[in-house]
């Protein structure tokens, strides 16, 4: 799990524009005003910000190959969810105000760190539901602190998009989550217990041959590929 506050997600989506735009002074107008009013006073380096969900905790989207999609994580009591499961959306033309997305994990256990697989057609994610088909238990939050629990029930699965898995990448004892996907579409990293210590591992897209790349004590994990996938 990136360290990351569970809130409202404000994903940022950058508009390229052009000094040629035919764009209308009014049509520039209301852009603005739809877009631009999530931006803070001062802000000079965001543009075109737009809220894309509302209620409950919201996390770890990632984008499609295409771009078209995001796969992300939800705790929402008004879509009866006690705790995380995965799902995806267009986010283009589904309104999350209106409509609840598709769910693609189990609805069971507690889900974590989804991903899209090449051809955007499946997703790679991490789960308890094999373990216990209810939530587990959440961690004190000692003075609001915010806390990640290394549930050693954590493997990591494949589904299609209607939430059929369809494969088990880890079945070591200990947790095993994190996952994300090299941009070429052959790899994958994961953060993994089973030495003892939270390690980074890399795996081929079908889960084999797997390899240890971190040997230092102390938590090694939330890692991404370079943009040119080495």
């Amino acid at each position: 799990m990136r360290h990351t506050l569970y809130t409202l997600i404000f994903l940022t989506l950058f508009a390229c524009q052009t000094s040629n735009s035919k764009e209308t002074k009014e049509e520039k107008t209301e852009t603005t005003t739809t877009l631009d009013s999530l931006i803070k006073p001062g802000e000079k380096h965001f543009k075109n910000l737009t809220q894309l969900s509302f209620g409950g905790d919201n996390a770890e989207a990632y984008w499609s190959f295409d771009d078209s999609k995001l796969v992300f994580q939800v705790t929402n009591p008004d879509w009866d969810l006690s705790c995380d499961q995965i799902y995806v959306f267009d986010w283009m033309n589904d309104d999350l105000k209106e409509q609840i997305p598709q769910m693609v994990s189990t609805g069971y256990g507690r889900t974590t760190c989804s991903y899209f697989l090449p051809g955007d057609t499946s997703i790679i994610y991490a789960s308890t539901h094999l373990a216990d088909s209810a939530c587990p238990p959440s961690p004190e939050r000692t003075n609001g602190k915010y806390v990640w629990p290394i549930y050693e029930s954590f493997d990591i699965f494949t589904a299609d998009l209607n939430g059929n898995i369809l494969t088990q990448i880890t079945k070591e004892p200990g947790y095993d989550a994190e996952a994300t996907v090299s941009p070429k579409g052959d790899k994958i990293v994961f953060t993994s217990m089973r030495t003892g210590d939270l390690e980074l591992f890399t795996c081929n897209i079908d889960g084999s041959d797997v390899k240890q790349i971190t040997t230092e004590l102390g938590y090694d994990g939330g890692a991404f590929f370079s943009p040119d996938g080495t």
